[in-house]
């Protein structure tokens, strides 16, 4: 005698994608809007100083290189929600996510590491250690808050 047994299993029917997708697409949004803020406020960052780090130059390479660094930093945090079991937090709370990712990525990032980076490849205008710049907090509070946004409605 033969016993069956069905298993429901979830499905997913909407089109949502892998939470590191998502992560990449908020962290590029996120980084162009911050690069955008940055082109306006301080243009030297976007067109000398991000572009030193790597021994280039240039506004347009700036550019890219920010919005790189925003993408692999957005793949980082939803790496960072998916390992703590919360991949699906809801909307809201993951702006909030978002913001304290962003403000965080500036405490050690834009005020220890960079500074140290410039220092180190010979940058000559590199910022002293901390480099605790308002706009650069505002900068990275938004792409926190975007890439927040943007992860929450694709995840």
């Amino acid at each position: 005698m033969a016993s069956e047994t069905m298993t429901r299993r979830s499905e997913r029917t909407a089109t949502t994608l892998a939470p590191w997708q998502a992560g990449t697409v908020g962290g590029i949004v996120g980084a162009i809007v911050f690069g955008a803020m940055m082109t306006m406020q301080t243009p030297g960052v976007i067109e000398a100083a991000i572009p030193a780090l790597y021994g280039l130059d240039g506004g347009t390479v700036g550019m890219v290189i920010h919005v790189s660094h925003g993408a692999v930093l957005g793949v980082v945090f939803a790496a960072l929600l998916v390992a703590a079991g919360r991949a699906d937090l809801g909307f809201v709370p993951t702006i909030g996510v978002g913001l304290a990712y962003g403000i965080g990525i500036w405490a050690v990032l834009a005020v220890l590491v960079m500074p140290v980076w410039l220092s180190a490849v010979g940058f000559g205008m590199a910022p002293g250690v901390p480099n605790i710049a308002i706009e650069s907090l505002l900068g990275h509070a938004a792409y926190g808050l975007v890439l927040g946004t943007v992860y929450a409605a694709l995840e």
